[in-house]
């Protein structure tokens, strides 16, 4: 996966003008702050050419991936909120583009004005979510990698503004799925409904050292590569979600938690049901569910018995 080709040539070309070494070194703490769950300091050109690079790309991916997951729904507004560079809007906006009204509020200036650029038709706030007292309200809201950033919990603000549909996003790791797990808890007492991904409203079945998240194969530029100093053409972003709605929807039977272990004739899964986590055992014997399980990746919705 991979962003629109015109949002990469732009990005290309801003990334022409700086010093390999310097986008070099803001890429690196980018990561840094990625990796360690702290907020990225957007100070300089560099820094902002290093996000769209290295960090944009990921975020589009997880994003689309979350949203092609959501069943049918009709939204013809949507509202992201710690926008970024737009990644998520644009994402989106390729889900639904019947959605005539895209809002995006984004703290940092810069990257507001990257959004611009690829989003010109969009409305770009440029402001603190956290000085606002209600936001305006949309079809969908989106919280793609923001809410990690912010102190104040926002789920009951976000809620109030969705129409239609939440989906916050944060990253795969332990802390970004205690994150989303606390969200989702609170949505459900706001009397929200259970999209995507768990296969009921139930509390979260999975226990510590085991946690909830996915994974989006990122397609890697040769610059993304180089600033990286990785060799392989992809990366895959890791990621934790959920997806809330007004009016219930059909959800998956069941959610395959890992990689599908493939073994001649046998095919293993994990999966969450609703009632809780289990191992399915799928042998060739029984060809209807061999064929659906040979299709199952990780994070899939699986149809089975």
């Amino acid at each position: 996966m991979q962003l629109p080709p015109h949002v990469r040539r732009i990005i290309e070309e801003r990334a022409d003008t700086i010093a390999t070494p310097a986008l070099k070194r803001a890429a690196a703490a980018l990561s840094d702050a990625y990796r360690n769950g702290k907020p990225s300091r957007i100070r300089s050109d560099e820094d902002v050419a290093a996000y769209l690079v290295t960090r944009m790309p990921a975020t589009y991916a997880a994003t689309r991936a979350v949203l092609d997951d959501l069943p049918p729904l009709a939204v013809n507004s949507i509202l992201d909120v710690g926008a970024g560079s737009g990644a998520a809007s644009l994402a989106a906006g390729e889900r639904f583009p019947d959605a005539g009204t895209v809002t995006l509020i984004e703290r940092d200036p810069s990257l507001a004005d990257a959004a611009r650029e690829w989003l010109g038709a969009a409305q770009i706030i440029t402001a603190d979510i956290t000085a606002l007292r209600e936001l305006p309200p949309h079809d969908l809201v989106i919280a793609a990698y923001s809410l990690g950033e912010i102190e104040r919990d926002l789920t009951a603000m976000l809620w109030a503004a969705a129409r239609t549909a939440l989906v916050v996003i944060e990253p795969g790791t332990p802390r970004g799925a205690a994150r989303i797990t606390a969200i989702r808890e609170q949505l459900f007492a706001l009397g929200a409904h259970m999209a995507a991904p768990c296969p009921a409203a139930m509390p979260c079945p999975l226990v510590a050292p085991d946690w909830c998240h996915f994974a989006a194969r990122v397609e890697r530029s040769s610059l993304h590569r180089k600033l990286k100093g990785g060799e392989l053409g992809y990366e895959d972003e890791k990621y934790s979600y959920v997806a809330m709605v007004r009016e219930p929807v059909p959800v998956a039977a069941a959610r395959v938690l890992r990689h599908p272990q493939v073994r001649p004739g046998l095919i293993e899964l994990e999966l969450c049901t609703p009632a809780g986590p289990r191992k399915e055992r799928v042998t060739k014997r029984d060809r209807e569910r061999f064929r659906a399980a040979r299709k199952a990746n990780w994070g899939s919705r699986l149809e089975m018995e």
